[in-house]
Formats: C-alpha cells, sequence, structure tokens
C-alpha cells in the first residue's frame, strides 16, 4: 500500500457544512454501475427508471421531485469523471451543477467504487455516502466499519440494502447533513483540479494519488472473513466464470435462444394467445362465449349498415374497433409481457454482462465492442429506445454502426413475439434456424462493410461483471410490468392509427389498387402472393403491425412463402417512431441513406432467400 497518508480516524473534517445547504434545490444521484441507483430514485419520486442487473442502461438524467423544495437527479453509472464517453460527460454535468450528491456505493467492491466518491470530494461537493447492498456483503462475510469510513471520508456514510427499502429513508433524513469530505492528500484545490485533470500528464499524476490513497482507506474498513469454500460465494464464482468459457458460453446461449423461442414461440404464442385471442376476443371453443371481436361487430352492425363505409373502418377485416383490439390485446399484450419477463431475468441474474465479455471478440469484427450488446440487447424490446442508449458507446463511429444495425437487422419485442410465434407455422426450428442464419450473416456483413467504411476502429471493453445470483421476482415483476404499460402506451395509438388508415384504404378500394400496383413487383421479385403488399404498407406505421398484417394471411401462404415475408418486414425500414429518433439521433443525411439501404438489403436478401428456399426445400 506505500505509505499513502490517511486522515487520523478520531479527527473529525475541519470542512464544516456551507452555511447555504438548507437552500439547496439540486440533488443528483452519482455512483459507479450496478450499484442500485435508480431504486433510490424510484423510491424517493415514485417514478420508475430501468432497474437492471446491467450497465448502462440509464442514459439519460432521469429528474423527479423529492420534495416540494428539491429537485432529484439521476446520473449514467460511471467509474470516473474522465469525460472519455458521453454518459461520462453527462454525469459529469450533472455532478458539477449539484447542491448535494448522494454517492451509492456497493459494498461488495468498495475499493473500486471509492475512487469516484474521492474524485467528487476532490472536486469540493457536498455529499453523503450511501453503502448499498449490506446484505450481499454480509452474504460475502465481508465486515465494514462504517464509523470509521465516515471520518476516514468526512462525509456521512449509510448502509442500504434498496432492493428490499431498508435505509433509504434514513438516507433522505440525511440528505441536509451533507458536507465537504477530506480530499485526497496533495492534491490541487478544487477551484483548480478539474482543469489539471484535463491534461493527460496531470490527471494520470493525480489518478495515481487518488488510487493508493483510496485503496490505503479500503483497506482500514474492509475485513474478510469468508470461510473456506463458503458453498454459496463458490456456486456463483463457478457459474460466473464457467459462463466467461467461449465453449460453455455459446453452448448456454443456444439453450438460452432454444428456451426463447419454447418459451415465447410455443407456450405464450400458442397456449396464452390461443387463450386470449382465439377464445376471448374471437370466441373459438369458448364454452359459450361468443367473444369480444364479434360482439362488437354486431353492436356496430346494429348501428350503420354493414356494407358501409363506416363499418369497414371501425368493424371491417382491419377496423379501429376490431383488429386493434384483438392485436394489441389478444397476441401482442401476452407476447410481449412474455419477452420482457424473459429478458428480465436474464438482467437480473447477471447474464448479461457476461453476453457482453463473450462477443466483444466478435464485435471488434463489426467496430463495435462489448459494450454495444447494450442497445443490441435494447432493440429487442424497443427499436427506439435502443438508438437512443447507442449514447453508452464511446465513439460516434460505433454510434453509427450501431444504429444502422439496429435499423436493419434487430426486430423489436412486439416483432420478434409475432415472429416466433409465425415460426411454428413456417416449419418450427427448421424456419428458426435459416431466420437466425440470414439475419446474423446479415448483421455481420453490414458491420464489416461499416467498419471498413467508417475511419477509426473499435474501443477497447470496460465492464463491470456483477456476481451471479439468484433474480428477485418482485424487481423482475416491477420491471416486467412497467415496460409493458411503456409498450401499450406507446403502441396502442400508433397501431389504431395504423388500422385506420389501412381500413380508410380499404373501404375506398386504394388498399387493392395499390396491392394491384406493387403485387407484380413483389410477385416478381420475392415470389409473394399480391395480397403481402398490405403487410408491407402496414409496416411502414409499425413492424409489429406490419407482422399483426402478416399473421392473418399466414395459413395462406406456403412454409417458404411466410419465411421470405418474415425476413423482408423484419429487415425492412423501421416504424415511424423508430425513424423519426434515427433521424434526431443521426442526421438527416446519415439516417436518409440507412432508411433508404433498408429498403434494398430487404428486398434483395428476401430475393435470394425466396430463391433458395425453392431450389432447397429444406422447410418441407
Amino acid at each position: 500500500m506505500g505509505t499513502t497518508a490517511v486522515p487520523d480516524p478520531n479527527i473529525v473534517s475541519s470542512r464544516q457544512v456551507p452555511a447555504a445547504v438548507q437552500e439547496m434545490k439540486k440533488v443528483v444521484l452519482a455512483g459507479n454501475p450496478n450499484v442500485g441507483k435508480s431504486l433510490f430514485f424510484n423510491a424517493y419520486t415514485g417514478m420508475y427508471v430501468n432497474v437492471s442487473n446491467f450497465p448502462g442502461t440509464t442514459i439519460d438524467v432521469p429528474k423527479g421531485q423529492l420534495d416540494d423544495q428539491t429537485r432529484l437527479m439521476d446520473t449514467p453509472g460511471v467509474y470516473g469523471l474522465s469525460g472519455l464517453s458521453e454518459e461520462e460527460q453527462v454525469a459529469e454535468n450533472a455532478i458539477l451543477e449539484a447542491d448535494i450528491i448522494i454517492n451509492v456505493v456497493s459494498a461488495i467492491s468498495l475499493e473500486r467504487d471509492l475512487f469516484l466518491t474521492q474524485q467528487m470530494i476532490d472536486y469540493g461537493k457536498p455529499m453523503i455516502v450511501a453503502i448499498n447492498q449490506i446484505d450481499e456483503a454480509k452474504a460475502r462475510n465481508l465486515e465494514l466499519d462504517l464509523p470509521k469510513l465516515e471520518k476516514l471520508l468526512g462525509v456521512p456514510v449509510l448502509p442500504t440494502v434498496a432492493v428490499h427499502n431498508d435505509g433509504l429513508e434514513q438516507v433522505k433524513l440525511a440528505i441536509f447533513t451533507a458536507r465537504l469530505g477530506n480530499p485526497t492528500p496533495d492534491a490541487p484545490e478544487p477551484d483548480e483540479i478539474k482543469e489539471l485533470e484535463a491534461n493527460i500528464g496531470h490527471r494520470m499524476k493525480i489518478y495515481g494519488l487518488r488510487r493508493q490513497y483510496v485503496n490505503a482507506l479500503a483497506a482500514q474498513v474492509v475485513k474478510d472473513t469468508t470461510p473456506p469454500n463458503s458453498v454459496t460465494q463458490l456456486v456463483s464464482q463457478r457459474i460466473g466464470q464457467a459462463l466467461l468459457n467461449p465453449l460453455i458460453a455459446f453452448a448456454c446461449m443456444l439453450v438460452v435462444l432454444y428456451a426463447l423461442y419454447q418459451v415465447i414461440g410455443i407456450w405464450v404464442a400458442g397456449d396464452l394467445v390461443g387463450l386470449t385471442e382465439g377464445k376471448f376476443m374471437l370466441g373459438q371453443d369458448a364454452w359459450g362465449w361468443p367473444g369480444l371481436v364479434p360482439l362488437m361487430q354486431n353492436a356496430i352492425g346494429q348501428l350503420v349498415p354493414q356494407n358501409s363505409f363506416l363499418y369497414t373502418v371501425l368493424g371491417g377485416e382491419f377496423g379501429v374497433l376490431t383488429m386493434s383490439v384483438r392485436y394489441i390485446f389478444g397476441v401482442l399484450f401476452p407476447l410481449v409481457l412474455g419477452f420482457y419477463v424473459y429478458i428480465s431475468i436474464l438482467e437480473d441474474c447477471g447474464y448479461l454482462p457476461r453476453v457482453a465479455v463473450i462477443s466483444d471478440g466478435l464485435l471488434n469484427k463489426i467496430g463495435l465492442n462489448g459494450r454495444a450488446v447494450i442497445p443490441l440487447i435494447l432493440g429487442l424490446g424497443c427499436v427506439t429506445m435502443a438508438t437512443v442508449s447507442t449514447r453508452v458507446l464511446t465513439s460516434n463511429r460505433e454510434r453509427t454502426i450501431a444504429s444502422t444495425i439496429l435499423a436493419i437487422t434487430i426486430p423489436c419485442s412486439a416483432q420478434l413475439g409475432v415472429l416466433i410465434a409465425l415460426m411454428a407455422k413456417a416449419g418450427g426450428m427448421q424456419a428458426w434456424s435459416v431466420y437466425c442464419a440470414v439475419l446474423f450473416s446479415t448483421l455481420i456483413v453490414l458491420g464489416t462493410i461499416l467498419n471498413k467504411l467508417l475511419p477509426g476502429r473499435s474501443t477497447s471493453l470496460i465492464l463491470d461483471l456483477p456476481p451471479m445470483r439468484i433474480p428477485n421476482f418482485k424487481n423482475i415483476a416491477r420491471k416486467t410490468w412497467v415496460r409493458t404499460v411503456v409498450f401499450l402506451k406507446e403502441a396502442a395509438p400508433l397501431f389504431m392509427l395504423g388500422s385506420l388508415l389501412v381500413a380508410v384504404l380499404q373501404a375506398t378500394h386504394l388498399l387493392e389498387a395499390i396491392q394491384n400496383g406493387l403485387g407484380p413487383a413483389i410477385k416478381a421479385v420475392l415470389h409473394l402472393p399480391y395480397e403481402t403488399a398490405q403487410v408491407f404498407i402496414m409496416g411502414l406505421v409499425r413492424r409489429d403491425f406490419g407482422a399483426a398484417g402478416l399473421y392473418i394471411m399466414a395459413d395462406h401462404l406456403s412454409h417458404a412463402q411466410l419465411l421470405t415475408c418474415l425476413m423482408v418486414i423484419t429487415l425492412f425500414v423501421p416504424c415511424f417512431a423508430s425513424a423519426t429518433v434515427i433521424w434526431k439521433e443521426r442526421g438527416v443525411l446519415e439516417s436518409s441513406i440507412v432508411l433508404a439501404g433498408s429498403w434494398f438489403i430487404a428486398f434483395g436478401i428476401g430475393a435470394l432467400l425466396a430463391r433458395l428456399l425453392e431450389w432447397f426445400p429444406v422447410l418441407g
């Protein structure tokens, strides 16, 4: 540890509580990734922030009211304030503007987390420190001397277990006892340090002093009393290490994907959707229940003639009150709910960060690093939010590559749910295998081309690996429900708008005219019936709306035709909401090239796949 000076624990910091502390308005949550900051924010404001066991999921600075006088802000998890990435810049700006900082620190990685704590102290910010995950520290037989740590840091230190709300109220009550802490010995004054750290030479010297100081400090307050071969810790470590082995990780990923198909494609899409859509919506074999959709059609038919324009728009095949309700609540809701449950379990158990590590080498070949797994995984939920989350990537080059891949090759949760459901009709696991192979190959080829064309190279991966743990049921349920509700709030109005648009086109016979116009080209290029033109028209409104349109005509297509159509609508342009965000994030020129390119890629690969499936009929 060297001879680094550490303050006498019996001497309280000479820095006093600032006089203006009682009038402060801005309180900021700050800490490393994966320490539980968002749980604090949610508990204090009642606003839900994505709580995940995966670093980088908090991108912006969510804001809420702590009380009538105080605003609370959350920040992205960062390891330091070097400003090397956009998330560090966002966190740094919020921290420098803060009146008080609530620094959330993990009890199981005190030596690592206290570097950021000490950096904020050196910046001259009044703060309190919440030592979170105390329960996990106890499970690992780590003893923490928090009174001593409080005297060493010179700021209030309180224990918490945020997942159980333990200690959060005490932290809230202690906010206005925040004070300036003990700076790193020999470090510059607060009004000089930020400017000096802008110089790489000075920065490394200051960082070296701070790291030595923090190591010496942590050594005084942390005692590991782990007995040899503790079963719980040993099992967690062995599983975590095994998942970093390439062969085991690849086999595990195949199992995870197969389980996804079984859960969403077979059980949810088959049994659950059979109940919600077949029985409840359509009344099929529902023991006398006529079905919600027939009831609505009968009600509409009592008010307007069945061959009228208004009946077609409201209660027809694409009616606003029939198709929208049927597919939003009968099909999409259970599929999206099931998908989010699955992903939330993977997040909460600590599996996804290990996917990032294993995929780092592969992603390097397409100009990214393992950190890009964050937006790619989020893209399976919503491409719109995933495009925003590309801000966690360090360089503009990486953000361009990731945004393009998201726009073209990553299906969103609602679309993916319908696609997986349709795989059973397209040939089961054989269709699923061909689909994944084509999609993965497209991603690799597209990323490789972009990596060659764009100047620069991918940056190195720095990622915190949380321990493998049993998922928290309450956390999973809460995340799943909130994500699903957010999806419905976003999707339902656009879905109904798309339904209205298509219904009006059908009622005015313009849909038939468009099909007749595009039909010959679609038949010639993709070998699909004229009617599938409406699928692509619907897909322009929302990806899942196009998938829902395909769901209607799936029984009238061959296995090869259905798989070809599934492939094309996956690679086809993203929905209007996603396209708008891409324009906002990447600029008009870049996004226009991406969106136009998606047309050529989708129909080009679709044409090739259609012919290959005719020459080699592997789907039966």
